[in-house]
């Protein structure tokens, strides 16, 4: 595992993390495989139309802002660590954001404190 800085990571984690701040869930979508499968609050979303609806809900639901807290790298892709503040319940979180990277494209993430 090697420490990586924001413009070291893979194109399309940096597209997906930059989206998801700004609330772009379709440019999100554009990162992810058609059968990649994200887990979130423990629940798996899988293929384009269950991680498109995790997106509208994710980008919506509550208001934040989020921090860069640094990334690495391993073996199967890349952990990006994220400080996020905000209306949701207990109003600060740091999450971390494990990418498996295929390529251009996201095949799994995992998103956990």
């Amino acid at each position: 595992m090697s420490t990586a800085e924001w413009e070291a990571l893979p194109e399309s984690v940096k597209t997906f993390m930059t989206a998801l701040g700004s609330r772009e869930f379709d440019r999100a979508l554009a990162t992810f495989a058609s059968d990649a499968v994200v887990t979130d609050d423990g629940r798996d979303h899988a293929g384009t139309d269950e991680i498109r609806a995790w997106l509208a809900t994710a980008v919506t639901e509550y208001t934040y802002t989020a921090e860069f807290a640094g990334a690495s790298t391993t073996t199967g892709g890349v952990d990006v660590g994220q400080h996020l503040e905000g209306d949701f319940p207990g109003g600060v979180v740091d999450l971390n954001y494990r990418f498996t990277v295929d390529g251009a494209v996201i095949r799994r993430l995992v998103i956990e404190p």
